[in-house]
């Protein structure tokens, strides 16, 4: 008696845990969004808490997969900057299901989304990026690389505990430019979460683009970018690869001054996320400002690379106007404690006062090929803030085996034409 007595009790407890974490789910969904066409899918939004004594919660948008969301994997999305917010960039700009049309009164569908294959789970990490906050306003001003990723591995705990049925899938981490710090280092804390916990994550791989990854080679391979694509003179690459000591966190007042002379001087009037492509401008609804401080070497926090396919350099723009709405804060079930700062895409607050960072992400990535993960590195090549010559002098540092030779990429049976 005593025995099914307590079968029963467990059976209550668990019964009671699956309809509170239903409730959290039904509560984060979202019915539709402002200008919204209309979809298949289903989409949830809202806060998880990482940090109930200060009152620190990330914001997340998941958009399930199109076809069959239940036997398709879960893809975490992550922005870089830092400070640099997953709904901006990768939800509206790259990956995510929907864009924002120009004047920001709605959305139009993105037939190249990964919400295809996958079930999509945008995270703004840090607190203080998008719509993420602290009620503790010094944190972002004392946040780092050790502290988001214990925060997002608080979150991504905390939400399966919110979306059960999520509990065993299949996951993959994946993000851009400063995520190639944030994924590899939440891998290694998913890692080392597995070792000691008996609920385990089902972390199989992850996949980065464009990625800041080790200070030296990023920074020599930034500059030699910079020359092999006539943005500087070869006078300025000499100076710099000989006055600039690419390992250091801080650059000396000579080197700086060095940047800011190519930068103001010799750049010209371009995308410095996309070379071959135009600037947004006032007349296409934007602005001619330069943010400067994402250019700033050595390697430091740094924003994202946009898409060459369906490229529009103003979508940051629209993307503002659209998350400030209050309507759409709404749907979201966003802003929910009235932060008092607006929407950004971008924070300069958190950029400025960034205070830790790995000068190397290798040794997370030698850990992950021993553990067995699974690991896509790649990169545009238009890109000159984290460019390819970059990614390429960080990863021969691995000294990995070729096992398939290098081959011409096609797409849809694209070729050459010989003239």
């Amino acid at each position: 008696m005593a025995k099914r007595q307590i079968f029963v009790s467990m059976v209550f407890v668990l019964l009671v845990g699956l309809i509170g974490a239903n409730e959290e789910e039904e509560a984060d969904r979202i019915l539709q969004l402002p200008g919204q066409p209309k979809v298949s899918f289903q989409q949830f939004s809202g806060y998880v808490t990482v940090n109930h004594a200060v009152g620190r919660a990330l914001f997340y948008w998941l958009t399930e997969a199109v076809h069959d969301p239940l036997s398709k994997p879960l893809v975490v999305w992550l922005n870089g900057g830092p400070g640099c917010s997953s709904v901006a960039y990768g939800a509206s700009e790259e990956i995510g299901p929907f864009r924002i049309n120009k004047t920001a009164s709605g959305l139009y569908l993105n037939k190249f989304s990964w919400n295809n294959v996958a079930n999509l789970l945008f995270l703004e990490t840090p607190a203080g990026v998008g719509f993420s906050y602290s009620n503790r306003m010094s944190d972002l001003l004392d946040t780092g690389d050790r502290r988001t990723a214990r925060d997002s591995l608080e979150f991504l705990v905390r939400w399966l505990d919110r979306f059960p049925r999520y509990k065993h899938r299949e996951i993959y981490l994946t993000g851009e430019s400063y995520a190639g710090h944030y994924v590899p280092q939440l891998a290694k804390e998913i890692m080392t979460y597995n070792i000691q916990s008996k609920q385990t994550i089902n972390l199989k791989g992850i996949m980065v683009g464009n990625a800041v990854t080790d200070n030296y080679y990023d920074n020599l391979g930034t500059v030699t970018y910079w020359w092999s694509h006539a943005m500087i003179s070869d006078k300025t690459y000499r100076q710099l690869v000989n006055t600039c000591d690419f390992k250091r966190q801080k650059e000396s007042d000579e080197c700086e001054s060095l940047y800011n002379y190519a930068m103001d001087q010799e750049f010209g009037y371009i995308d410095q996320y996309n070379i071959y492509a135009p600037r947004c401008n006032s007349s296409s609804g934007g602005t001619s400002t330069i943010t400067r401080h994402t250019m700033r070497l050595p390697h430091q926090p740094r924003r994202i690379f946009r898409q060459m396919s369906g490229y529009d350099p103003c979508t940051e723009k629209y993307a503002e106007i659209y998350y400030n709405r209050p309507d759409v804060q709404k749907a979201l079930h966003a802003n929910t404690t009235k932060i008092p700062y607006k929407w950004t895409a971008c924070s300069e607050v958190l950029n400025r006062n960034w205070n830790d960072t790995d000068a190397s992400i290798l040794p997370i990535y030698r850990e992950m090929i021993a553990g067995g993960l699974r690991i896509w590195v790649f990169s545009g090549d238009v890109d000159s803030v984290v460019p390819v010559t970059a990614t390429r002098y960080a990863l021969a540092q691995l000294k990995l085996e070729t096992t398939i030779p290098w081959y011409p990429w096609w797409e849809a049976g694209q070729r050459c034409i010989k003239g």
